[in-house]
């Protein structure tokens, strides 16, 4: 089962958990980031590094962002890889608690 990046992370787009993926399951777009599902494993080191609480277990995805598992699962398809670093965008939505 993989995990999916939900709508806490627009704007912030915190490339910890990017960083921390051993097998390059995340996706890189203009303002959030998100784990392509067919090669996410389910390892927890992303869940670790969220500092906005954005990325959920698929079947623990609350109720009003279930739309993001399929976001993930087809834009992830569309994107470019992810594995580094990046200075965040921690726009004035982000809700971090801690960096």
């Amino acid at each position: 089962m993989a995990y999916v990046v939900t709508p806490p992370c627009i704007g912030c787009k915190i490339t910890y958990c990017a960083a921390a993926c051993p097998v390059e399951a995340f996706r890189e777009g203009e303002n959030y980031l998100l784990i392509d599902p067919d090669i996410c494993i389910h390892c927890n080191d992303c869940l670790r590094e969220c500092p906005v609480n954005a990325i959920f277990p698929e079947d623990e995805v609350p109720v009003v962002w279930k739309e993001w598992i399929g976001i993930n699962a087809r834009e992830s398809k569309k994107l470019p890889i992810i594995r580094d670093l990046k200075t965040p965008l921690l726009d004035k939505q982000c809700n971090i608690r801690e960096l």
